[in-house]
């Protein structure tokens, strides 16, 4: 019995290691179970390099058909878990096989690794980049460890920045018009802008500026999607007179955003909009929606 179980027990342990992880910049990200742990960051075109050691457990040897590494960049749909979509796959062959006594490191190196899409914990949808190793056995379950890393990619300032200006009403009721500054705003951006009341014959109690986020997953029947309301920022508390202007301006860098994403490999989006909500004296609620791009600018070392 002693045999059996001692039977499942990887016969060696595998490290991955990065070759500049100790001046390597680190990202802070969510485990599965809430907790937090720091994985190595990266932007696409750079070298990933490093080692793997095997070191056999002691007094046993590992026979073995071949040692490999893989750098996969996956998507996991969550109504679909456990399936990973493949959209990048290297892979560098690290040994033939043979039989490994002792501990044994092997150099690899992946050059200007193509990245294009970020990494992402989503409600429904996770985008990870991993390093994968492999150790093929016959007869017996292959060996395998694999280490997570991050992409995160930066993106210069728009050139062109409309403002946006957009008017919303009930005909003989409300007229309001609203401003914003611009249309596209990087991570650590302050969206500024201005709301003008032009016709008031409700009594408005408050009205408040949302920033929203929308992920949405899959497509035709197994179509998702959620929306978070990320930030609220109260504009005015009270009525509102003809003619009266109320100033704008939300920070949006004590929030947890990220940059929008567009149909990321036919899998998935994430959107952001304003949602201007007013709130009148009998608890009715109107809004208007509009959406923004959000992007991620090179932050200072």
């Amino acid at each position: 019995m002693n045999y059996i179980v001692g039977a499942f027990k990887p016969p060696c342990k595998i490290t991955i290691s990065f070759s500049d992880a100790r001046t390597r910049k680190q990202a802070s990200i969510k485990k599965e179970n809430g907790q937090m742990m720091m994985v190595p960051l990266f932007q696409s075109q750079e070298n990933i390099a490093g080692e793997v050691s095997i070191e056999p457990v002691l007094g046993k040897k590992v026979e073995h058909n071949g040692v490999k590494i893989e750098l996969l960049g996956q998507i996991e749909l969550y109504f679909d878990r456990g399936n990973f979509y493949d959209f990048t796959s290297l892979v560098r062959e690290l040994d033939v096989p043979s039989e490994i006594y002792e501990k044994k490191t092997y150099p690899f190196e992946f050059s200007t690794v193509e990245m294009p899409y970020e990494s992402y914990n989503g409600i429904n949808v996770r985008l990870r980049y991993i390093l994968r190793v492999t150790v093929s056995r016959n007869f017996v379950n292959n060996i395998v460890e694999h280490q997570i890393f991050w992409v995160r990619n930066y993106t210069p300032p728009p050139t062109i920045n409309n403002s946006i200006k957009m008017e919303v009403g009930i005909e003989d009721c409300l007229h309001i018009e609203f401003e914003y500054n611009k249309s596209k705003y990087h991570l650590k951006d302050v969206i500024i802008g201005k709301i003008y009341f032009l016709l008031v014959r409700i009594k408005i109690k408050n009205m408040e500026l949302e920033v929203r986020r929308r992920e949405s997953t899959g497509s035709g029947p197994n179509t998702y999607v959620e929306t978070e309301t990320l930030a609220k920022y109260e504009l005015m508390d009270g009525a509102p007179v003809r003619g009266e202007s109320i100033p704008v301006r939300l920070f949006l860098s004590p929030y947890e955003l990220t940059p929008t994403y567009r149909n990321i490999n036919n899998k998935f989006s994430v959107k952001y909009y304003l949602n201007l909500v007013l709130v009148d004296e009998e608890d009715r609620r109107y809004f208007k929606q509009q959406e923004i791009t959000v992007y991620r600018i090179m932050e200072n070392s």
